[in-house]
This record gives C-alpha cells, structure tokens and sequence, in this order.
C-alpha cells in the first residue's frame, strides 16, 4: 500500500504537462498545459504526479516532457 504515501514522498524528478487532448479521459480537468507538476512515483508507461486536485493520480508520460 506504498500508494497512500506518495503525497508526503520526496518528489523524483519535475515533468511539464505538453498537453490535455486525451482520447479516452477527461484529464483536462486534473492537469493544465504548460504547467510543471512534481512526480512521485515512475513505471514504464506512467507518471505519478501532484495533480490540480492535490492529490497523487496516474497519467500517460505521453502528456508530459521532462524539464
């Protein structure tokens, strides 16, 4: 249950969010083009970031370029 943790984890790295044109989910209401987010956790396909919500949500690296 590492995941109820991340929020008070020390942050990886800082990725900027490219853009919210997602396919299949709403994601524009939890991130914001051009804003650079903390990430808390990594896999092969996702990114574990602070959204605008303030809370820990998982999203695709596609929407986001390290900075």
């Amino acid at each position: 249950m590492i995941h109820q943790t991340w929020s008070e984890s020390e942050t990886i790295k800082k990725v900027k969010c490219v853009h919210t044109n997602a396919k299949k989910y709403m994601v524009d209401r939890a991130l914001t083009a051009e804003k650079v987010y903390d990430v808390k956790n990594e896999t092969e396909e996702f990114y574990f970031v602070v959204d605008n919500t303030g809370k820990v949500g998982g999203y695709y690296k596609d929407y986001f370029q390290e900075a």
